[in-house]
């Protein structure tokens, strides 16, 4: 094929004489600071005509509700798209899974081997009660209703009652198996030269770049919105509550950031040849904008975006950043495993090896059927705290304890489920690039 067909038109090309002007994380980092310093000084008194660090929040909010808006359909054309551009075999499929599984593997093991070594759960052991009075908000003691941990439940939770269902409740793992069937009925009628093809790819080519340009346009206002949101949080929580919290806090981030930080590269360079410079430097937009949404959904068109800058193909990109959101969540799955064992140490009850595996088990089914949305991790916690064997008293002591410092986990959380996307896109294009049969396809990412 003439290279020159992949070339992206002119007007969607990067311009190279646009004026400088600061990348996205970076004003996200700048947003993050100028609003901890309101929340720090202000708190949620009003400093402003009547208003305060509440209303920013307020605002900041409507930002990040319109990006998962527009994300969930963004995800349905992608996936589209990507079957009517490229050929997504049922071999790729079983690719994406198997590096979900491995990269699962791995997170478990690092967060228990932390906690087995260590045991800092039995610091609180004895002290439950007066590090509870610490809780500065209502906490979810209960999980939410249709949540759980039943495989069959959760897969018959998947299949919508109608076919406008998935968009209206952006239950995104919904839309994505309607998009899977759709699209691969779109590519069975192109393969078989039918005619009205040539009509409907164009019109579905033009749906996505038109969403994903309203999206990157949306994202360039994310800096400030993070700002209100930072400052709101930081205004009702304060910093207090970390000299009494700071090893849970201390501990949780520990097994977080050496997967993220330490495997997540590893893996990048060794098996995807994208040295860590490389990978977390041309990620880094994404990856913030994870950390300051505290929502992946939220940042899958500045993932995608990331993930063209890092010469990943775009079949590989849209089946890790879009199919991949609900399903590759490491720092959910990890989260809950860690806080689980650690808060059963907390409470003195003793974990066998089964009891470590039913755990894991019950955190992956956590991570895989629930949302990508902001304290996705923490409504479900009492599911896998239950699920563990601790009383109903237990997790309603538990919770609560760890809402102050939840925040900050939270939004690491969300910033590994980045990392996690963009690895397993990289990972997953360096095999189908290996392989002998794969067909692939560039195809641009829109710039603002």
């Amino acid at each position: 094929m003439d290279t020159a067909t992949l070339r992206p038109p002119p007007s969607l090309e990067p311009s190279t004489r646009r004026a400088w002007r600061l990348p996205l994380g970076v004003r996200v980092v700048i947003g993050v600071v100028f609003g901890a310093a309101l929340g720090v000084v202000f708190g949620t008194r009003p400093w402003w005509f009547g208003h305060g660090n509440e209303d920013l929040g307020a605002l900041g909010l409507l930002v990040i509700r319109l990006l998962k808006a527009l994300a969930t359909p963004l995800i349905l054309f992608a996936v589209l798209d990507s079957f009517l551009t490229t050929t997504l075999s049922g071999r790729t499929f079983a690719r994406f899974v198997t590096i979900c599984l491995v990269n699962i593997a791995v997170a478990m093991t690092i967060g228990l081997t932390i906690l087995n070594a260590f045991h800092p759960g039995l610091a609180w052991r004895g002290h439950i009660e007066g590090l509870t009075g610490h809780a500065v908000a209502p906490a979810p003691t209960q999980p939410p209703a249709g949540a759980t941990l039943d495989l069959l439940k959760n897969i018959a939770g998947y299949v919508p009652e109608s076919v406008v269902d998935p968009l209206a409740k952006n239950s995104i793992i919904s839309l994505v198996l309607l998009a899977i069937l759709c699209g691969a009925a779109l590519r069975k009628l192109k393969d078989r030269g039918s005619p009205g093809i040539a009509f409907i790819q164009p019109v579905v080519t033009t749906l996505f770049e038109l969403l994903t340009t309203m999206l990157l346009w949306v994202a360039e206002i994310v800096p400030f919105a993070v700002l209100g949101i930072v400052a709101q949080v930081v205004g009702r929580a304060g910093l207090d509550v970390f000299r009494s919290l700071w090893l849970f806090l201390v501990v949780i981030l520990a097994g977080l950031l050496v997967h993220s930080l330490v495997y997540y590269p590893l893996a990048a360079w060794f098996v995807g040849r994208k040295p860590p410079r490389v990978y977390l430097g041309k990620g880094s937009d994404a990856v913030l904008t994870g950390l300051s949404t505290n929502s992946s959904l939220a940042t899958v068109p500045v993932t995608l975006r990331c993930l063209r800058d890092l010469n990943v193909g775009a079949a590989s990109a849209r089946v890790s950043a879009c199919i991949g959101t609900n399903l590759n969540n490491d720092g959910i799955i990890l989260y809950e495993a860690m806080a689980t064992v650690f808060l059963c140490q907390a409470f003195g009850y003793e974990l066998s090896f089964a009891h470590q595996l039913t755990i894991v088990l019950a955190s992956v089914m956590a991570g895989v059927g629930i949302a990508g949305v902001p304290e996705a991790g923490l409504i479900v916690l009492p599911l896998v705290l239950g699920a563990a064997g601790l009383p109903e008293a237990a997790v309603a002591a538990a919770i609560p304890l760890i809402v102050p410092v939840d925040w900050i986990i939270a939004r690491v959380r969300s910033g590994v489920n980045v990392l996690a996307d963009m690895l397993v896109a990289i990972l997953l294009d360096r095999f189908e690039r290996n392989a002998p049969a794969a067909v692939r396809a560039v195809e641009p990412i829109v710039e603002p």
